[in-house]
């Protein structure tokens, strides 16, 4: 008779332990900032971090997060969608083009191109501030929307990304049967590789929407007037304000507003993550 062992899967109780103190160390700041956005200007002050205040005040910080100074929260979330729209929607939509382009055209001077952009990738974008700042200065974009969307617009890792991701997803066959039949290279791009795409693109749109959103170097050295302000930027000045001779804090409505600049982060992942899932398989075409 043949014994038939059943297999189960090893665990570590080291990497368990490890990984569940990486748990906590994601979820902590965001427990807190859960609970401090509960509590009132005084229980703020008053109580340690994690523990609940003597009144439930959400609902009310929410209210006067909205409607504090005239409601700026307001139009600095509007500038903030604008900046993520334009900016990260541009760098999407040019980086899945160009690295289309680049994985599956052949042209002399290719593997320079290469080169170029991961010295571009190796490049912090905070060593680029001040010479980006000058350079718009000259031009008399500073303090204007334009001066966050254009360099937005550039993604030196998401054109890398989607072009490591291009050489494998879509076969080279389905290009040459769209070709055969007639297709031409703008109808094959938008009709047959970006579905190919989506995954990838969707990636690089993620990366995107979080860098511009959470900018805010950038924004500060470029901007000076609170009505072009992002949510960043505007977050901080509201928490300045309990500095100095006329401090007025407001602590709990920095806290609060920090809540809910998170929030659409969140949505956006969770509705954009089945694209991840159908990805899973793609490249997996048989040459």
């Amino acid at each position: 008779m043949s014994s038939i062992s059943v297999l189960r899967p090893r665990r570590s109780r080291v990497l368990t332990a490890i990984m569940s103190l990486y748990l906590i160390y994601t979820l902590a700041p965001l427990a807190w900032l859960v609970i401090s956005s509960t509590k009132t200007q005084s229980d703020l002050l008053s109580t340690p971090g994690f523990a609940l205040g003597g009144s439930f005040a959400l609902f009310d910080n929410i209210i006067q997060t909205f409607t504090y100074n005239d409601g700026i929260y307001f139009r600095w979330l509007g500038n903030t969608l604008l900046y993520v729209v334009a900016g990260a929607g541009g760098a999407t939509f040019l980086a899945t083009v160009a690295g289309y382009g680049l994985a599956k055209y052949q042209f002399p001077g290719r593997k320079a191109v290469f080169a170029v952009i991961l010295g571009a990738i190796a490049i912090p974008g905070t060593a680029l501030a001040v010479p980006t700042f000058l350079l718009f200065s000259d031009l008399g974009l500073t303090n204007t929307p334009l001066a966050i969307i254009i360099p937005s617009l550039i993604s030196p890792f998401g054109l890398y990304l989607i072009w490591i991701y291009a050489v494998d997803s879509v076969p080279d066959e389905m290009l040459e049967a769209a070709r055969i039949d007639g297709a031409g290279e703008f109808r094959i791009f938008f009709q047959v590789a970006l579905r190919q795409l989506m995954p990838g693109i969707v990636t690089v749109a993620l990366f995107a929407v979080v860098s511009t959103w959470n900018n805010y170097f950038l924004p500060l050295i470029m901007l000076s007037e609170p009505k072009w302000y992002p949510l960043t930027v505007g977050l901080n000045q509201w928490n300045a304000q309990a500095q100095g001779a006329a401090a007025r804090p407001v602590y709990n409505l920095v806290v609060t507003g920090s809540l809910l600049t998170i929030v659409p982060l969140v949505i956006a992942f969770l509705l954009l993550q089945r694209f991840w899932q159908s990805g899973l398989s793609a490249g997996s075409v048989k040459q």
